[in-house]
């Protein structure tokens, strides 16, 4: 059985973990979902990513991050692109979310990047998905 969207399954797996407060998850290994990863972990939504391989098996282990009493750092994940739509952004229409506090992560032509780097090299792109 073949996966349509591998990165809305990776989204939900994180949004599983974090629901019932897992230390940690596992994703089978992309390039695609390693970036998303490494954003998450550079913005501050995850504690770390490793990449692992064992043989032609890839597998990404995100260590999830809470706050000093369990509170849940990534409260909320939103695929917006999808296989059946997809969805894109000039670089005048990158969109914000709530108004800054949470991120876009857009693949670009400059590579996968947040929406704030997006604005600030003046590129546009399709848009997979709003993390806050």
């Amino acid at each position: 059985m073949s996966m349509t969207d591998p990165v809305a399954d990776m989204l939900a797996r994180i949004r599983n973990a974090n629901i019932v407060r897992r230390h940690q998850v596992d994703i089978p290994g992309s390039r695609l979902k390693r970036a998303i990863a490494n954003i998450l972990r550079e913005e501050g939504f995850v504690e770390n990513v490793q990449w692992m391989e064992e043989g032609v098996r890839r597998t990404l282990r995100i260590t999830l991050k809470y706050g000093p009493e369990r509170q849940r750092v990534i409260t909320g994940l939103r695929r917006i692109s999808r296989p059946g739509l997809r969805v894109y952004a000039a670089k005048s229409e990158v969109p914000r979310v709530l108004g800054g506090l949470g991120i876009a992560i857009l693949s670009t032509s400059h590579g996968v990047m947040t929406d704030r780097r997006a604005r600030r090299d003046g590129v546009g792109g399709e848009v997979l998905c709003y993390i806050w």
